[in-house]
């Protein structure tokens, strides 16, 4: 059967997953702040928009008012869809500013209430949806992230929705707060960085993306103004290189030779 594909809205990713993600995929962002994860979701919305589909964003961890600065930046024009009606953006943060998008409790009932009054209102050409972060859901009890992850794919399963959701990782550990949207996502695209030669150099990992054949190596991206997201090439050493001092990848290096000549 073929597949029928949503584009990313960058076309090196969508090149890495062979045109894009699967229409009614469940797709995880995963990595720490700083990695692109929410440039990425931007990406996703605004080529939905282009395509003439209407969208729904939901923030909880930057507000609304962020979120449009942020599009304007790479030149997606979110505040003109968001007033003539075809982009809803829920706002979970700024609880001070209420209106009819905005999360009167961080809890994923109530979230997932205000999706589907989204949904309605925009209807069926509202095909994209983004939630940046889960993990702001699970601060105060991590041990909930499965069941709500679970809760929230079922439910949303419903209304013919392809989403994005992110999930932070601690920058101290580079674990989750709380694993879940892992165990039930179709799709897990890693987002990571390291310093690399005293450059912060980010990159990405698809690791999983079921019913799909896609890239199974580590992709250096950048962030350019005025753009977006932009994968640039494979990483060319190992990641577990990038973790080494110097001196240890020579002695490494060294002692591998040796062996070899004996």
């Amino acid at each position: 059967m073929e597949v029928r594909r949503l584009s990313t809205g960058i076309p090196g990713l969508d090149a890495l997953l062979r045109g894009g993600i699967p229409e009614g995929f469940f797709v995880a962002l995963v990595g720490m702040p700083g990695t692109g994860k929410t440039i990425t979701c931007l990406h996703f919305v605004w080529a939905g928009l282009r395509a003439g589909e209407n969208a729904i964003y939901v923030t909880t961890e930057e507000s609304r008012e962020s979120i449009l600065r942020q599009a304007a930046q790479f030149k997606m024009d979110f505040q003109s869809a968001l007033e003539s009606g075809r982009l809803v953006i829920i706002d979970a943060l700024m609880r001070e500013k209420e209106d009819e998008w905005t999360l009167r409790e961080l809890a994923v009932e109530e979230m997932l209430s205000r999706i589907i009054e989204a949904k309605k209102k925009l209807g069926r050409n509202a095909r994209r949806l983004v939630i940046d972060s889960m993990s702001a859901f699970w601060l105060r009890a991590p041990v909930k992230a499965r069941e709500d992850s679970y809760t929230v794919k079922r439910i949303l399963n419903k209304w013919g929705f392809t989403i994005m959701a992110t999930s932070q990782y601690a920058i101290t550990t580079g674990s989750a707060f709380g694993w879940g949207l892992e165990h039930i996502a179709d799709g897990i695209i890693h987002f990571k960085r390291r310093m690399i030669n005293g450059v912060l150099t980010r990159y990405i990992i698809i690791e999983k993306m079921r019913q799909t054949a896609h890239d199974l190596r580590a992709w250096e991206i950048k962030i350019e103004d005025g753009v977006g997201v932009v994968v640039v090439k494979p990483l060319e050493r190992r990641l577990e290189d990038e973790s080494l001092p110097e001196k240890v990848q020579k002695k490494i290096k060294t002692h591998s030779e040796e062996f070899s000549l004996e």
